[in-house]
């Protein structure tokens, strides 16, 4: 009877002990860990294709579906300029890091170009594990640039802040699968209008950022998580 009044007493407590135990054990039970076999077990040396603009300057806003991952993103026509420069502070930001064996971006197109030449019907995915290939790399580094809108007015007040959108694959050469991804997509607004991002104003010193520096805090945060 004791023990029957004690149950009693802690049932309140007791009950939801159970149920965390029971909840607990059906993840446990129902968890199953994705199999890596076909991935490469170290990525050493990586070949940085680097950015590509999803429209080009003469085209249409619309939607644009990666070809890599088949999301779908809103696209504008950005300057294959810009792509250029992105993609040589995409190379120089990963260089810093000291990681990784990189085979420079100038290399990787000129691979990559030759392979489009020579089969204009060849996948997007296809085409990355063909020039990994041919620098025997781990794996490519290939993005898209999907927005690249230029500050209106100084960087002490705009009439139109930057606005910018891109995102970056690392895509194993050994079987096309994606290893990692990471987007970027922000318009810089002032700290009273998103308290919440408070990171890209310190970041900013306050300042109306330009398109390119707005940017470089992007490819900053996508190598971090790298």
């Amino acid at each position: 009877m004791n023990l029957f009044n004690l149950l009693r007493n802690h049932s309140k407590l007791l009950f939801p002990i159970f149920i965390l135990i029971f909840l607990f054990s059906c993840h446990i039970a129902d968890y199953q860990p994705q199999k890596r076999e076909t991935f490469p077990q170290r990525v050493e040396n990586i070949c940085v294709v680097g950015f590509k603009v999803a429209l080009l300057k003469g085209e249409d806003p619309g939607l644009f579906r990666c070809p890599i991952c088949g999301s779908t993103f809103m696209a504008e026509p950005v300057s294959e300029k810009i792509a250029k420069e992105m993609t040589v502070d995409l190379f120089n930001d990963l260089k810093k890091k000291e990681k990784y064996s990189l085979i420079p971006p100038g290399q990787a197109k000129g691979v990559y170009s030759a392979i489009l030449s020579q089969n204009l019907t060849i996948s997007t995915i296809d085409m990355l594990q063909e020039t990994g290939k041919s620098f025997s790399s781990d794996a490519v580094l290939f993005g898209y640039i999907y927005r690249w809108r230029k500050r209106i007015g100084t960087k002490y007040g705009v009439s139109s802040p930057a606005s910018v959108a891109f995102d970056l694959h690392l895509v194993s050469t050994d079987n096309g699968f994606i290893l990692w991804k990471g987007s970027f997509n922000k318009t810089q607004l002032s700290l009273f209008e998103n308290l919440l991002d408070l990171s890209t104003f310190i970041k900013s010193g306050g300042k109306w950022l330009t398109a390119r520096e707005l940017a470089q805090i992007g490819l900053e945060k996508l190598i971090s998580k790298f």
